[in-house]
Formats: structure tokens, C-alpha cells, sequence
């Protein structure tokens, strides 16, 4: 009965450290920084976290997360506090993920309870981890006094703060910027001169603009009825500082991540797009600075080469909008954005949509 018991508690305990341990590591995939940074726009910030305490936090929360995961597997303060903070912990996020799930109204999108490594809806992780609660309640009535009788508080603490260094050391804290800042690496790729099957994509004549400004200086009054009914008023879509023109006439902006698999699919749908159609508006891009040197390869998966600009990863996530994920992809006239799709799931880009959308006419259209 003893080897029993003895066996049964040290599945529970290898399962719940296998459950920390890949979360803390998924919550760094693809790239330590990105990973944490994606976390904290997703999950911290909606929370009321500040730009400056989010960073500390994240790497603190992740360092502890994969502490817990190695300590379950010693015998050191292990009733008194490694399992009561271990249910805590996961307490915490099932009360977390039930206020967004309530928040949102639906069980969709990515938790990021495993990063992106490991998609899980809100549901899925609250379910997984009232299990893993249920599994170290039971796992207290099993554990031996014998074997839990061990107070070392060095080698406790000594295994979480080296773990919460350690993710400090992989994901150090960079300077948080909330501009549309360019950085030096940027390289218009559609300025150069394509290579292989590569074919350029330059930025569109909009000639029925030009004829339209011709006629305005001629008959002023009357055309001015005439544009009113056929496009939008102008207005400042806040994008100006990384593209100058993009207010003018109908664009199609893009949020990429360069090594993002459905991004770069996302891009192959529209140069198809573009492809067939003679009057597409005009494709711009907004890459995160994450992986910036498969730029070239992202451009040649997809087929064309367009006008893009690089910025940093807390900027971009603020560009892309809260609770908003990639792909993004904008459908803008004169600054007005007529469509927004983004993500994998509902409201993914849709190019049978988008083809139906950029046809129709101005009085058809609605924000």
C-alpha cells in the first residue's frame, strides 16, 4: 500500500513540474524577449500594469513559475509552502482567465498560459488548472510526514532566484519606447532591385487621384459635391510618421511579424490579390523588430517586395491595438480604416472578403 501511495504521489508531482516547467519555457517561444513581451501586452497591460512595472513583473512571475516546477520534485518545505504556493498560483490564473473570458464575452483567442508555443483557449487552461489544483490537494493527503519534513530554506530560495535571474539574463529589460520608431536596420526592399522569381511590387499610381486634382482646380465648387459622394473625407489615421502618404487615397496596411508562419501566408494571399486586380490599394507593412533579418526571406516566400517600416516589439503591439494579434491587416481610404482584420481564428484575414470589400464603392462602405 505504501509503494502504492509512493508511486501515485510522485506521478502527481512529476506531471504538475512537467506542466510548470513547459509553461515558463513556452511563455519564452520563439525568443525569450519577444515571447515575454508578447506576454505582457496580452496579459499584463489589459490588467493595469504600467509599461515600467510589466517587464519586472512578467520575468518574475515566469522565474517563479519555472522555480515551482523544479521544486515540487524536492522534499524542502514542500507541505508548508512549495504545494500551498503551487495552488495559489494556479488559483490566481483560473481567476484571471474567468475575468477575461467574462470581460471578452466568448472563449477564443489564445490564453498564453503556454505562449505561442502551446495554443490553449481561456476554458481549456481553466479547466487544466482546477485539475492541477485538485491533483495537489489530493497530493498533500498522500505525501508522507517523513518525507516533508526537510526546512532547508537555502536550497529553496536558492533554486528560485537563480530561476529568476536566469530569465532575466535570457529576456534583459530593453528601453521601452512607445513612438513609431524606425530602427537603423530598416531597408526598403521595395527601393531595390528584386532577385530570382522575385517580382517588385512598387508603390501604386493612383491616376484616377491625380485626374480628380486636375478637375478640382478647374471646376472647384461643382467637383467638391462630386468627391464627397465617392470617397471619405480625409482624416489622420496616426500612422503618418512611418508612412507620409498613407491618409491619402486607399491602403492596405499590414502588422507582420517576419518569422510569423501566418503572416507570411497573409502576404502571399494578397500579392495574389494584387495580382489580379489592377486597382489594389496600395500594400504597406509594418514589421516587429523580432527576427528583422528574415525580411529578405519573408519577401520572397510571399512573392513581392513591398514599402515596409520596422519598429520595436512594445510599439508594435500598441500600433496593433489591444486584445488585436497577428496577422493584422488594415483596409484604410484617406485614413478611414473600413476593415481590420487580425489573428488566426474569427477574424482572420479573409482575401474573398477583402477582394469583395476593396470593389465596392464609397456609398457602400461602412466603419
Amino acid at each position: 500500500m505504501g509503494n502504492n501511495k509512493s508511486l501515485l504521489s510522485w506521478t502527481i508531482r512529476i506531471l504538475i513540474s512537467i506542466l510548470f516547467i513547459v509553461s515558463a519555457v513556452a511563455k519564452m517561444y520563439p525568443s525569450p524577449y519577444f515571447a515575454i513581451s508578447t506576454f505582457e501586452v496580452k496579459q499584463l497591460y489589459p490588467l493595469g500594469f504600467s509599461e515600467i512595472i510589466a517587464p519586472w513583473f512578467s520575468r518574475i512571475l515566469i522565474g517563479i513559475e519555472l522555480a515551482l516546477g523544479i521544486l515540487i520534485l524536492q522534499n524542502n518545505f514542500l507541505r508548508k509552502l512549495i504545494i500551498p504556493v503551487t495552488i495559489l498560483l494556479l488559483a490566481v490564473f483560473v481567476g484571471h482567465l474567468s475575468y477575461v473570458t467574462f470581460a471578452s464575452g466568448g472563449n477564443s483567442g489564445n490564453c498564453g498560459c503556454f505562449g505561442e508555443l502551446i495554443p490553449m483557449t481561456p476554458i481549456e487552461a481553466i479547466i487544466k488548472n482546477i485539475i492541477a489544483i485538485f491533483l495537489l490537494v489530493f497530493l498533500m493527503f498522500l505525501l508522507p510526514k517523513s518525507v516533508v519534513s526537510k526546512n532547508n530554506f537555502w536550497i529553496v530560495s536558492g533554486i528560485t532566484l537563480a530561476t529568476i535571474i536566469s530569465i532575466f539574463l535570457l529576456a534583459p529589460i530593453k528601453k521601452i519606447t512607445n513612438d513609431f520608431t524606425v530602427t537603423p536596420i530598416e531597408n526598403n526592399i521595395s527601393d531595390t532591385i528584386p532577385t530570382g522569381n522575385i517580382t517588385p511590387i512598387l508603390k501604386d499610381s493612383v491616376i484616377t487621384a491625380v485626374k480628380v486634382d486636375s478637375v478640382k482646380k478647374a471646376l472647384p465648387t461643382k467637383i467638391e459635391e462630386v468627391i464627397s459622394t465617392t470617397e471619405p473625407k480625409k482624416i489622420k489615421s496616426g500612422y503618418a510618421k512611418l508612412f507620409p502618404k498613407i491618409d491619402s487615397g486607399r491602403k492596405t496596411l499590414c502588422f507582420f511579424v517576419p518569422g510569423c508562419d501566418h503572416c507570411r501566408t497573409a502576404a502571399k494571399e494578397l500579392t495574389e490579390l494584387k495580382q489580379k486586380n489592377t486597382n489594389f490599394p496600395e500594400i504597406l507593412i509594418i514589421f516587429m523588430n523580432e527576427e528583422a533579418d528574415l525580411i529578405p526571406a519573408f519577401f520572397k516566400e510571399t512573392g513581392a517586395q513591398y514599402p515596409y517600416k520596422i519598429i520595436e516589439i512594445i510599439p508594435f503591439w500598441n500600433a496593433l491595438g489591444t486584445g488585436k494579434d497577428t496577422p493584422g491587416v488594415k483596409y484604410l481610404w484617406n485614413g478611414n480604416t473600413y476593415k481590420y482584420y487580425n489573428g488566426i481564428t474569427d477574424n482572420k484575414f479573409n482575401p474573398i472578403d477583402y477582394q469583395e470589400l476593396i470593389n465596392k464603392p464609397f456609398s457602400e462602405l461602412k466603419k
